[in-house]
């Protein structure tokens, strides 16, 4: 038995003894090995990088850990870097690269290499490559194209590595937790910046085959990316900007923005208070913003931005204006949606702008009322079409057409076409609609604080109007059928208090002025005409709204009584202010 014991012990012995020399002879080998694979390594990395850029791209880092046994490199310390010398010998042929890239990173890892495919057949294959946490540049150039005088190397990126290496195929690219910098590169200014991104390639494949699949992006199967808990406050430190997440596909051909926030630092006076001029606070919130049916490859060659479809879902934006505040010298004209366009930096075209359940909520402050009006519009949707600032686009339609819907002051609905005149230098539109049938009390909200007026009782059948405006103002025509209606007119309440009732002056509005119904018995139905000048600080929301207004107070009788202007409003009011300081002071020096 003992002898049994004894004999499988020395088994055991010489079995973990062969094992050990077995490691310690694989570990030797593999670190002969390392050392004999990596200068070849590296210097095959710098070739590659060098020949596959044609000579405009460099590569250094600090070390290069090899690992055989499983297939896996490490290199410390990246910088990828633009030779700038060639660059700007092709910049004079006009051959240069729209965008150049330069990239840091403290480690990148790459995972179960074919080390012998590299050395027997010239292909790399690899599992995954993953860059931690880099630092990426992408400086914009504008280059003058030379097609005619400029003999161009047409060969493909694969041709260009070909006599290096047949064939490169990674499972997965991964960039993780990258910072992004978009820098204009004639002055060096930043356009634009991202933090914590991450970018996933899938199924790059490099070979002859590939060449002509028209199903990959850049040789890849697809590459997405994402950028969660974005968080900034603008320059003015007037807003904090949020978005959830923006996620993207080049293959699919899409980005989408979800929880995109602008959001006040300050309540509504408080922040316009804050300002020395009239300008428009917004409270914004974006459900999700998607485009579909971008063209990366033209935004990346040309910096031309194109989508077939930009759709806006779930938004409610807020806007207020105080008017006790002085109009300033700027013109919003310039700030109409197409006129905003046509002054965006890159060309821009989107075939359909989709809106679905957006709610927007217009609130101005009358100074003289010392109340809030808001002009709601709920459950908006619609579409817009051709949407575009691209000369070439321009050339072919220069008309954006949106057709839209919505829930008016919580009341009515309203169906509108606004038709933009998309090369006009005045901002010229056009919009005609019609509004169903509404209660006149509810537009007590609006009428009382901004017009002065308190509506009693009244029936809207409907509204039908057609418009034509510009920067300066608008002129139209409206009908207007109702009946039954009967106002108060108002008037500023003394020392603080509420607005009053013009009793004797309500009554004679309501006899002489005022018409109770149109058409009226046994007459023609009465066609307002709309004719509204536009201050130069009213924004586009404003001239659309007020020029309705402005039909319907003709349509009852009113327009005979001028609509006091916002600047005419605040003078008053700083007016009186003075006035009561006066008569405040001369009360305190009486009791001394």
């Amino acid at each position: 038995m003992t002898d049994r014991r004894s004999g499988k012990n020395k088994i055991w012995k010489w079995l973990a003894g062969v094992l050990l020399t077995l490691i310690i002879a694989v570990g030797c080998a593999s670190l002969y090995l390392s050392m004999q694979w990596k200068p070849v390594l590296t210097k095959k990395i710098k070739e590659v990088v060098s020949k596959g850029s044609a000579d405009l791209y460099e590569i250094d880092f600090k070390d290069i850990h090899l690992n055989l046994l499983s297939g896996s490199v490490t290199v410390d310390s990246i910088l990828l870097a633009p030779d700038t010398a060639v660059f700007n010998a092709r910049k004079k042929l006009g051959t240069a690269p729209t965008h150049l890239f330069q990239v840091k990173l403290a480690r990148l890892r790459l995972r179960h290499i074919g080390i012998f495919e590299v050395w027997r057949h010239k292909k790399i294959l690899m599992n995954d490559i993953i860059l931690e946490n880099p630092s990426i540049n992408m400086i914009y150039n504008k280059i003058d194209k030379k097609p005619d005088t400029v003999k161009k190397d047409k060969r493909s990126l694969y041709e260009l590595i070909s006599k290096t290496l047949a064939a490169v195929h990674i499972g997965g690219i991964k960039i993780a937790d990258a910072d992004f910098d978009y820098i204009n590169g004639s002055d060096g200014r930043l356009l634009n910046s991202v933090r914590h991104l991450n970018v996933q390639i899938r199924d790059f494949k490099l070979d002859a085959a590939t060449e002509q699949d028209t199903t990959r992006f850049y040789y890849a199967k697809d590459v997405s990316f994402e950028l969660a808990g974005y968080h900034s406050l603008t320059k003015d430190k007037l807003y904090t900007m949020k978005v959830d997440t923006i996620t993207g596909s080049a293959t699919g051909q899409t980005i989408r923005i979800k929880g995109f926030k602008m959001i006040p630092m300050y309540p509504d006076l408080a922040f316009s208070r804050k300002l020395k001029v009239q300008k428009d606070r917004y409270d914004l919130v974006f459900g999700e913003i998607a485009f579909t049916g971008i063209n990366f490859v033209k935004f990346n060659t040309d910096r031309v931005i194109h989508a077939q479809s930009l759709k806006v879902s779930k938004t409610v934006a807020k806007v207020f204006m105080n008017r006790e505040m002085p109009p300033g010298a700027a013109n919003k004209g310039n700030n109409f949606p197409h006129m905003a366009l046509q002054r965006l930096p890159v060309p821009v075209t989107i075939d359909t702008l989709k809106l679905n359940k957006v709610s927007v909520a217009y609130t101005e402050y009358n100074p003289m009322s010392r109340q809030r009006g808001t002009v709601n519009i709920d459950q908006l949707t619609g579409h817009v079409l051709n949407v575009t600032n691209d000369p070439s686009s321009l050339a072919r339609n220069h008309f954006a057409v949106a057709d839209l819907n919505a829930l008016m002051i919580k009341a009515a609905q309203l169906s509108i076409m606004i038709k933009f005149n998309l090369l006009a230098k005045n901002g010229a539109f056009s919009f005609k609609g019609h509004i169903g049938k509404l209660d006149m009390v509810k537009l007590n909200p609006l009428a009382q604080p901004l017009g002065m007026v308190e509506i009693e009782t009244g029936q809207i059948q409907k509204i039908d109007f057609d418009v034509q405006a510009n920067e300066k103002g608008s002129d139209g025509t409206m009908q207007l059928y109702y009946n039954q209606l009967k106002v108060k007119l108002l008037k500023e309440g003394e020392n603080g208090k509420p607005v009053q009732k013009k009793g004797l002056l309500s009554f004679l509005a309501n006899t002489l002025i005022i018409k109770d119904e149109n058409p009226s018995k046994g007459g023609d139905l009465r066609t307002a005409k709309i004719h509204f000048e536009r201050p130069p600080g009213a924004s586009f929301f404003n001239l659309l709204w007020k020029s309705v207004f402005v039909g319907m107070r003709e349509t009852i009788g009113l327009g005979i009584i001028p609509m006091q202007s916002p600047e005419k409003s605040r003078k008053e009011v700083v007016n009186k202010l003075k006035e009561r300081q006066v008569k405040k002071a001369e009360r305190i020096n009486g009791k001394r």
